[in-house]
């Protein structure tokens, strides 16, 4: 129960703090336009998927997993190759969305699908590097503890993409 609400903790920390950069554009006493907000917004999804977050990711598993030194030397050599990969992923994901912001005012049927299947091929492809780096973390620690990897990251994750949803403009 203790790891519970220390997970908790530390996921509402990481989601502040991945917040704040959006709160203080808010309190700007400069008229921002649609494009600055735009601009602004794309930037923290930039942020969002790369900086502060990776470090933030490190300290969260670090303090909710709890690794044996055996399981530590094992563990984070995988966790590093897993976090290349999946910045690959990131990347075409900063693309689409930079794509759907330089669209969204006259956003067509056919970007708007093109998008779309782009955003689920790219969950595909995250799944299955998931799956892939499940079974490495299997054969590095014990299976409930790569599960548990697997737990701490898909709620990090989560938390992510709901604050880049919920920031996203519905398609009108």
């Amino acid at each position: 129960m203790i790891r519970l609400v220390s997970l908790r903790t530390l996921l509402l920390c990481a989601l502040t703090l991945c917040a704040a950069p959006c709160v203080g554009a808010a309190q700007n006493a400069t008229p921002i336009t649609p494009d600055d907000t735009r601009e602004e917004n794309l930037h923290a999804y930039v942020e969002l998927l790369r900086s502060d977050i990776r470090s933030q990711k490190i300290a969260i598993i670090t303090e909710i997993m709890q690794f044996t030194e055996d399981e530590d030397t094992m563990f984070w050599p995988v966790y590093r190759e897993y976090e290349i990969e999946l910045a690959k992923l990131n990347d075409q994901r900063i693309a689409l969305i930079k794509e759907y912001v330089a669209n969204f005012g006259t956003l067509t049927d056919s970007v708007a699908d093109r998008l779309a299947r782009g955003a689920l091929d790219l969950e595909g492809q995250r799944r299955a590097l998931e799956v892939e780096y499940y079974d490495r973390f299997k054969s590095a620690l014990s299976p409930k503890t790569a599960v548990r990897v697997l737990q701490v990251g898909d709620q990090i994750v989560l938390l992510l993409d709901l604050q880049i949803a919920a920031s996203l403009p519905l398609v009108q």
